[in-house]
């Protein structure tokens, strides 16, 4: 007998997961970080990338070149590894280690002008290994929108030496609104410090009026457990970076409560 379950299948109710925000999303976010040719994922390439893609591009926003990749990776190959991104609608840019470098180098032009080369038109200002008093943070990113330059902002340091004021955090993200920047991203260091020197400061950060501005990084060597744990304290719809690649598809299953690490909490609407 002939199968005919597909040819019915626009026709009859089809089994279906609940769902989530379609893109362009404004919460839920998920960001990626391609660290290149990894155990991770294999990124960095177009052939290695369109395949993945081809699976999880629905659930992938923006993706994050890693630190120095854009160096690193031959030019032509990063070319069409952006473009691979672009066909796939998610936004890429270049991460914060770039600026950083270029930073110290006093070579800010010639960064734009490698983004450019590379068919780049945003990066991360960040401040793991630099430190810019709020003036200088606001000089810099207007400099670098002034030149056509789209700007992902990360707050923290990767070795914080004291836990994150959340007055200080909410400054930025006013401070980042000003200059049009929808999103701050967290580095997952401050919020480690943070969580382990105040008990209560998940919950002064989720309740703060400015939360849904904030993407908190995850650290890959903790998935899915710290993944999971910042659903269940945050919600499906919050916003997470640094997922790898090999890991944005699984992370959307443990939004929609599907996995060992949710409980299987997708069950929970039957009881």
């Amino acid at each position: 007998m002939e199968d005919t379950t597909l040819e019915n299948a626009g026709h009859a109710a089809c089994l279906v997961l609940p769902e989530r925000g379609q893109k362009p999303r404004a919460q839920g976010i998920t960001s990626v970080i391609d660290f290149g040719p990894d155990t991770f994922g294999w990124g960095g390439s177009e052939s290695s990338l369109r395949g993945m893609l081809e699976c999880a591009a629905p659930y992938i926003d923006m993706a994050k070149i890693f630190a120095l990749n854009p160096l690193l990776v031959p030019h032509p190959v990063m070319r069409k590894a952006i473009g691979c991104y672009r066909s796939f609608d998610i936004d890429v840019y270049a991460g914060g280690i770039l600026f950083e470098y270029a930073w110290r180098r006093n070579e800010l032009d010639g960064m734009v002008n490698l983004l450019r080369t590379l068919g780049l038109d945003a990066v991360e200002v960040s401040e793991n290994c630099i430190t810019l008093d709020r003036d200088e943070r606001r000089r810099v990113i207007e400099r670098l929108q002034g030149q056509g330059v789209r700007v992902v902002y990360e707050f923290g340091a990767k070795n914080p030496e004291a836990p994150l004021e959340l007055d200080e955090l909410a400054r930025i993200v006013s401070d980042m609104n000003e200059l049009g920047i929808g999103h701050v991203t967290l580095e997952q260091s401050e919020l480690d410090l943070l969580t382990a020197t105040s008990p209560s400061a998940m919950n002064d950060l989720k309740q703060s009026s400015w939360f849904d501005a904030i993407m908190i990084e995850g650290d890959p060597y903790r998935f899915p457990q710290q993944h999971a744990s910042l659903i269940q304290e945050f919600g499906a719809n919050v916003n997470l970076a640094n997922v790898t690649l090999g890991q944005a598809l699984r992370l959307e299953g443990l939004r929609r409560g599907v996995g060992r690490a949710v409980g299987y909490s997708l069950f929970a609407q039957f009881e």
